[in-house]
């Protein structure tokens, strides 16, 4: 069974439009989700991403989008015999508020890092906005990331490099260390997409790659990114609390080799955090071993104990 058997089947069942993360719940609850041949981490979100493209390159879909915000998706000839079925009856789901706030996710982003191959052992930092100089109100969310990280060839987690290889990338400019932004949020959806978005690009220039993370996500917000990544180069982290080996880089970033020098001095000169990242990466570098203090990675049993505390879910 692939994607569109499943959402098929699903849709004819419940004989009414749904959106692709409630065709996911109803199949799993069905037990398709058995059938289907995927080795994708993010089944839910493939099955948007497909649903998606297949009305808008597909001439012959056999599927029809209803309604927007969130979009959902009906087969052609059930919402033809349904007129009553229309975009202002569609219920809009109840957003949970959580208890948990941004920073709570902080560890959790932080394993991440450490152990997802694009990262390759990264080592992340918080930078507290309260640490900076005083500004207007809603100054310092446009100017200071979340966290921010740095990749070390001499750290690599996948690879252990040659002392001489290390030495032949410093002397000769080959990329020996990466530096990342990361704006966090808790949940992204098409309402505050392109807010959340730009508030990346803005404190993540000074960077080679930057992300807009979150641990929520509506399943229309992928094709979304991925049309202003390519416009912008901020990619897009899904993390997963349950299992975080399962988080996921589901919009790549765009790599900049050229970095701005001098968003670097302002966030430096306005935040002791960032001016004591810095600092690590040049002291760190020096001595080619991580000796300097960054946030902490968690032991498997500590991170899931914390997450459960949280009820980050």
């Amino acid at each position: 069974m692939n994607f569109y058997d499943l959402a098929k089947q699903v849709i004819q069942q419940m004989n009414q439009p749904l959106s692709p993360s409630e065709i996911w719940d109803k199949a799993v609850e069905l037990g398709l989700d058995k059938q289907l041949i995927t080795k994708g981490k993010t089944p839910w979100a493939t099955l948007g991403a497909r649903l998606y493209t297949d009305v808008i390159n597909n001439p012959n879909s056999i599927f029809e989008p209803v309604g927007k915000n969130p979009k959902r998706f009906g087969l052609k000839n059930m919402t033809a015999n349904q007129p009553s079925i229309l975009p202002t009856s569609v219920i809009e789901p109840i957003i949970k508020v959580e208890k948990f706030t941004e920073r709570d996710l902080h560890p959790l982003l932080v394993k991440f890092a450490d152990s997802f191959f694009h990262f390759r052992g990264a080592k992340l930092k918080t930078i507290f906005h309260e640490n900076s100089l005083k500004q207007k109100k809603g100054y310092n969310k446009w100017i200071h990331p979340d966290l921010v990280g740095v990749y070390f060839s001499f750290n690599d987690k996948l690879r252990e490099y040659e002392k001489v290889i290390i030495d032949f990338q410093n002397d000769f400019s080959i990329t020996a260390t990466k530096l990342f932004s990361f704006e966090l949020k808790i949940r992204v959806d098409i309402s505050n997409l392109r807010e959340y978005y730009f508030q990346a690009v803005s404190n993540s220039s000074w960077a080679n790659e930057g992300y807009l993370v979150t641990l929520k996500l509506d399943d229309e917000v992928i094709e979304e990114a991925r049309r202003l990544a390519n416009s912008f180069g901020i990619g897009l982290i899904k993390l997963d609390a349950e299992n975080v080996e399962e988080g996921q880089i589901l919009v790549p970033a765009t790599y900049r080799k050229e970095i701005d020098i001098d968003s670097m001095d302002r966030l430096a000169s306005e935040n002791k955090d960032f001016a004591n990242f810095l600092q690590n990466i040049i002291n760190d570098k020096k001595i080619k071993k991580v000796n300097s203090r960054y946030d902490k990675v968690m032991e498997d049993a500590e991170i899931h104990k914390y997450l459960n505390d949280k009820a980050i879910k």
